[in-house]
């Protein structure tokens, strides 16, 4: 097994601009370049602005969740991690081999920082309403779950289901930023935001690179209800 990942506590030296050199360390996935590019700016913003956890409290109960639903070409999720000191950028260039840790689906059991295994679309929403609740349950109030989803998960019937039991159990813990690529296969009559505020969700629509409207929609007050950010990303030209 490949040793290159941080212990907690790792410092980190890469801030944004550094980005793009430590996604251009894994190769072999051209498949999910776009992905990958689509969601790098949201995550950047969560885990520099938004989310209260660090290589050193990724143990904590009180942390901050966050959840990568749309983990199919996690390169851009490694490369934060990287940057924030959760993994070593030495081990980047593993990425997707034999022995990696660093697998084209991110796993929780070897990547530290990592809640859950994901890249099998649909499962990160409830996955994410289930966290809230348990959080909720055993009375870690404080602990915000932050879930990132890519707008065609939106086609799978338990993302809907999730979407109104969370509402009706007053999940205000919960956070769902979806990255609006237009990839969905069927749409949503209003927008995406409308099939959350027809449940009775907070929601807002932001440009998806464009990191002061995302830490504004990100922390926005939803007292009572769960909160979704719609973040809309264009291809770079």
């Amino acid at each position: 097994m490949n040793t290159t990942l941080a212990a907690p506590g790792a410092a980190a030296s890469y801030g944004y601009a550094g980005l793009p050199a430590l996604i251009s360390l894994m190769t072999g996935d051209s498949k999910h370049d776009a992905a990958a590019e689509s969601t790098l700016d949201v995550l950047w913003v969560l885990y520099d602005r938004v989310l209260r956890v660090s290589p050193g409290t990724i143990g904590d109960d009180a942390r901050d969740r966050f959840l990568l639903s749309k983990g199919h070409g996690p390169m851009a999720y490694y490369a934060v991690l990287a940057a924030k000191g959760f993994l070593d950028p030495a081990g980047l260039p593993g990425y997707g081999g034999f022995g990696s840790p660093l697998g084209q689906h991110p796993d929780r059991n070897l990547v530290p920082g990592a809640e859950i295994s994901s890249g099998s679309l649909g499962h990160g929403l409830p996955l994410a309403t289930g966290t809230a609740l348990g959080l909720r349950a055993r009375g870690l109030t404080a602990a915000r779950v932050f879930v990132l989803i890519g707008d065609g998960e939106l086609d799978e019937g338990s993302n809907q289901e999730a979407i109104a039991f969370a509402r009706a159990a007053r999940l205000d813990a919960l956070h769902v930023v979806v990255v609006d690529n237009s990839s969905s296969t069927h749409g949503w009559p209003g927008g995406i935001e409308a099939r959350f505020t027809t449940e009775g969700w907070s929601a807002r629509r932001v440009p998806g690179r464009d990191h002061a409207a995302l830490e504004a929609a990100l922390t926005a007050p939803h007292p009572g209800r769960p909160h979704a950010v719609v973040a809309v990303v264009e291809p770079k030209s």
